[in-house]
């Protein structure tokens, strides 16, 4: 029963995953884009989940791993020939390198896991507002050097020429990778002990438990799957620096909270519903019919309800939709039957 429970644990979120993909099936076009996007949410947040679920810390600056695997994958998928017109100070190595979408994907993942190795070097020693304050250092900072440094990217021009690979099966493919990821790390050892610091650091630190090795660890898987994330999104949409800052960091970081920071099942359910939420405002800015009405919100208002969302499950349930907990099957009452009838 112990394993089933387990089992079931990563089956909710993972089911959910290919209901969403199911949906984009069935939908129009242009509604099958916000499907597409939804999907690469979840794998952005769940990749928030694994860091900051399992550890407690506060993390505005994983879409910095985002943002550099949407770079490193933009940059090697895009064809030679039209390197030179769009970044034509890029350096020689990246000017005349191009892989195909899986292996561009694969390398985002890997150059995220890199520098979230490295930026958690010496951020993971912290704790609270500090490592808060400095992981939105990071951001700051990565956006900028994309933003402005020509020799790796397009700078302040946006990514055109990418393959537009990043469809319904692949990205429900690689939010599944990212569910199993996060599974697998939270039923470990590692995940165990993690959680264990988050709960009472003091405590861990005198049974052994190495506080900033455990963080460390998590800080460094989260960052593949953000830039696996990241890969995704630089071939589902053409983008920007600007596309991977502070818009993105507030949104998924709303979902997060939204859903339930501390579970799995929490963060796949605080994306989807999160990601429709936005996705209608979205329509309903640029104007849209609903049961013989038009509704034609002024821009903005999709960050504004979001965040009007966001405040107000903190006040009412401050754990999240969820509760912050795995979505748990069977019940104390089937558990029963089943023992009962049980060989």
């Amino acid at each position: 029963m112990r394993r089933a429970a387990a089992l079931f644990e990563l089956l909710a979120p993972a089911l959910l995953v290919v209901l969403v993909a199911l949906v984009g099936t069935i939908v129009s076009s242009s509604t099958e884009t916000y499907v597409v996007a939804a999907l690469v949410n979840v794998a952005i947040v769940v990749a928030l989940y694994l860091f900051i679920g399992n550890s407690g810390v506060l993390s505005f600056g994983h879409v910095s791993f985002v943002a550099v695997g949407a770079w490193a994958a933009g940059i090697l998928s895009m064809p030679v020939e039209e390197k030179p017109a769009i970044m034509p100070n890029l350096a020689g190595f990246l000017r005349d390198t191009t892989v195909g979408n899986v292996s561009s994907l694969a390398i985002a993942a890997g150059v995220g896991a890199v520098y979230a190795l490295i930026v958690g070097l010496p951020l993971m020693r912290l704790s609270g507002l500090a490592a808060g304050i400095a992981t939105f250092g990071v951001l700051e900072i990565t956006h900028n050097v994309l933003r402005y440094w020509e020799k790796i990217g397009p700078g302040l021009n946006t990514f055109s020429a990418v393959p537009e690979t990043t469809g319904l099966f692949q990205a429900a493919i690689c939010a599944l990778i990212a569910v199993a990821a996060a599974f697998v790390y939270q039923r470990s050892r590692y995940g165990r002990l993690l959680r264990a610091t988050r709960e009472d650091a003091a405590a861990a630190r005198a049974v052994g438990v190495s506080v900033y090795g455990q963080r460390l660890v998590a800080f460094t898987l989260s960052g593949a799957v953000a830039g696996l994330a990241g890969g995704l999104y630089v071939h589902f949409l053409p983008i920007n620096a600007e596309s991977v800052y502070l818009d993105l960091t507030f949104i998924t970081l709303a979902m997060l909270v939204i859903g339930g920071a501390t579970s799995l099942w929490g963060a796949v359910v605080g994306a989807v519903a999160v990601s429709a939420v936005d996705s209608f405002l979205a329509e309903a800015e640029n104007g849209v019919h609903l049961l013989g009405q038009t509704l034609d919100f002024p821009a903005g208002t999709r960050i504004v309800v979001v965040g009007a969302l966001m405040a107000l499950v903190l006040i009412v349930r401050p754990a999240g939709l969820t509760g912050g907990r795995e979505l748990s099957f069977p019940g104390p009452g089937v558990r029963r039957l089943l023992t009962k009838f049980a060989p």
